[in-house]
């Protein structure tokens, strides 16, 4: 193996692992320390530069940083399920506890630069998008069909998860730098639009329609057969205030387990969520499914539906093949029926949620957009921008259906997109992030970040009680983490931005290092290729996703070798080494988003010169 290139910008961010995983990189081990140190009101600026929705997302995110966290690693000895970090409720404690004067803190109206920006639709893509360039002296219009901004996140979302309150506080900061608003104004033709002399357009309208289930039955039953995203809006608006006794929730995503948890507060005393897959390949995430089985709520899996039963055009059950799944060699399920008879499940109220699609019917075809033969548009691979230049597409209107904190990212790149092009900049130009690393040493066995590992198990988030928050709708389940329960969960990060670095020049291999490493973290051997070297390492280093550090050639010949796949980033390494090879220093990356930053000038400035 070659010396680790330590100085790419990907090399320590990788090992910061739920920075790494999270669509918008949150430099998640930062904002935790603050939390840790009663600094709300820095913690959620943090948050909000990067993923701009700290107390929407501190809610609801999808959390795809918490399966990446190093905790759920190195914790096996401690309890049956080591579990990761609360990162996600930790975000809501930024929120939950931050003061009045964070408002100070976010930016002013800025002189117009003459440049203007239409984003269609107020969900988190557009919201971002509108974030990012209104401060930058850009007049940004969002359009959108409802009264308030916010798009999915408030007709989708149920207010016993997120409080209207938290998306009127963090739609507000973003409006209040002087987006135009145009609420209940439906874009109904992109032409129209266009011809309003918008310099650029950005399209986040979500994936509006959710599927319908076309099998025997369907045509002949007039009501009580809803999809369920639109269901979920009328419950939003108030329009759907009770629901009939028996109900049955087709779908195995998070949208379903909306659906079954708000049906259970509408009146709903025979809620079941009945899926074709199994338990654990269900799209819902491992959380909102223990929410709904917390709640009474039965999953019935290997379902097939087959009809919709009726009297008289009144619904009153659905029939279900019963299948099982079986892998080819690819490891390619198909759905093979057991044979046993069909299951009849008694209802009064079916909710579809089985996906959504996109629409884009107010697109008009000769306008030069180019979509593809699944309805999406065609564009410029990580630059946002549609087959019209100056047309740009993010959230799930780009790709189809994600989340909140990939929208947001999708927005954030789409912005910088937008100002490269409104600068007359090639948009697949995209400016590196940039790093820093910067020495934790206070002392000879000091640190400016607590480096002492705590023991504890996972902190649970307590919950509203259960005959209150079965009551009503609006009463929100989850109650977040107390000062004194967030610092305690905090103290569970193992601060791995805080990165462990060795220098050669002053290593004089006595091994102090290897011997102290909780871990095993460190080796110092004759060096080879990387499935030798992963095989001599004081502990087989068998996570091929993380990589190794090696440095060149020490003096005996040996290289140094680090699997920093389970590091606890402690410091007893640096703490213990006689010579100050190991250092602690703490990483930092920044994004590049829109702005002078991203710019040709910026970029050039920034390459390194030629040898």
């Amino acid at each position: 193996m070659q010396p680790t290139d330590t100085a790419h910008p990907d090399y320590f961010h990788k090992v910061v692992d739920c920075q790494w995983a999270c669509p918008a990189h949150t430099p998640v081990p930062e904002y935790i320390r603050l939390i840790g140190q009663g600094r709300y009101d820095d913690a959620y600026m943090i948050n909000w530069v990067s993923n701009v929705f700290p107390g929407i997302l501190g809610r609801t995110c999808d959390r795809p940083c918490e399966p990446a966290c190093r905790r759920g690693r190195v914790e096996e000895g401690n309890g049956a399920h080591p579990e990761p970090v609360a990162i996600c409720r930790l975000k809501r404690v930024a929120a939950d506890h931050k003061s009045d004067a964070i408002k100070e803190r976010m930016p002013a109206i800025a002189e117009r630069n003459g440049k203007r920006v239409a984003c269609v639709g107020a969900g988190p893509a557009s919201l971002t998008v509108a974030r990012d360039l209104a401060p930058l002296g850009y007049e940004v219009t969002v359009f959108d069909a409802e009264a308030k901004a916010g798009g999915f996140i408030r007709s989708q979302i149920p207010r016993f998860r997120l409080p209207e309150s938290v998306i009127d506080e963090e739609t507000g900061y973003i409006l209040d730098m002087g987006v135009q608003f145009r609420s209940q104004e439906r874009v109904d033709s992109m032409r129209a639009l266009l011809e309003q002399g918008y310099d650029a357009v950005f399209v986040g309208s979500g994936a509006p329609r959710g599927r319908d289930l076309k099998i025997p039955g369907r045509r002949e039953i007039e009501g009580n057969i809803h999809i369920g995203i639109d269901w979920l809006a009328s419950v939003s608006f108030g329009h759907i205030t009770s629901i009939a006794p028996r109900v049955i929730v087709l779908g195995g995503g998070n949208t379903a387990m909306d659906c079954c948890r708000s049906a259970r507060r509408l009146g709903g005393t025979d809620v079941k969520v009945i899926v074709r897959s199994g338990f654990d390949e269900m799209k819902a995430s491992p959380w909102e499914k223990e929410d709904a089985l917390h709640e009474g709520i039965p999953i019935l899996n290997f379902h097939v539906p087959k009809t919709f039963e009726h009297d008289n055009g009144q619904l009153t059950g659905m029939t279900f093949e019963l299948v099982r799944a079986e892998y080819d060699d690819q490891g390619r399920r198909s759905l093979v029926p057991t044979g046993e008879p069909n299951v009849r499940v008694p209802c009064d109220v079916v909710l579809i949620a089985v996906g959504q699609e996109n629409a884009f019917p107010w697109i008009e075809d000769d306008l030069g957009i180019a979509f593809d033969r699944w309805g999406l548009p065609e564009l410029t691979p990580d630059t946002f921008q549609s087959t019209l230049p100056q047309v740009f597409f993010g959230g799930d209107a780009a790709y189809g259906p994600k989340n909140i904190i990939t929208a947001v990212a999708q927005g954030h790149e789409a912005a910088v997109s937008i100002d490269r092009f409104l600068h007359g900049e090639d948009v697949r130009q995209r400016p590196a992030p940039r790093t820093n690393l910067v020495s934790t040493k206070m002392g000879i066995h000091e640190w400016s970040f607590d480096n002492e590992v705590s023991n504890d198990l996972r902190f649970k988030v307590p919950w509203a009680k259960a005959e209150v928050a079965l009551a009503s709708i609006r009463v929100e389940v989850e109650l977040g983490f107390d000062a004194a329960t967030a610092f305690k969960e905090a103290s569970r990060c193992l601060n791995c931005d805080v990165q462990t670095v060795f220098n050669r020049s002053t290593c004089i291999e006595c091994d102090a290092c290897v011997d102290i490493c909780p871990m095993d973290c460190i080796t110092f051997t004759f060096h080879g290729e990387e499935d030798d070297l992963r095989s001599r390492l004081q502990a087989p280093a068998e996570n091929l996703t993380q990589a190794l550090m090696v440095s060149a050639p020490l003096k005996t010949e040996r290289v140094m070798v680090k699997d920093e796949d389970v590091c606890l980033h402690c410091g007893l390494c640096a703490e213990r080494c006689p010579t100050g090879a190991w250092d602690m220093k703490k990483f930092r990356l920044d994004t590049t988003q829109a702005g002078p930053g991203c710019r040709d000038a910026q970029i050039t400035r920034h390459m390194p010169e030629a040898a």
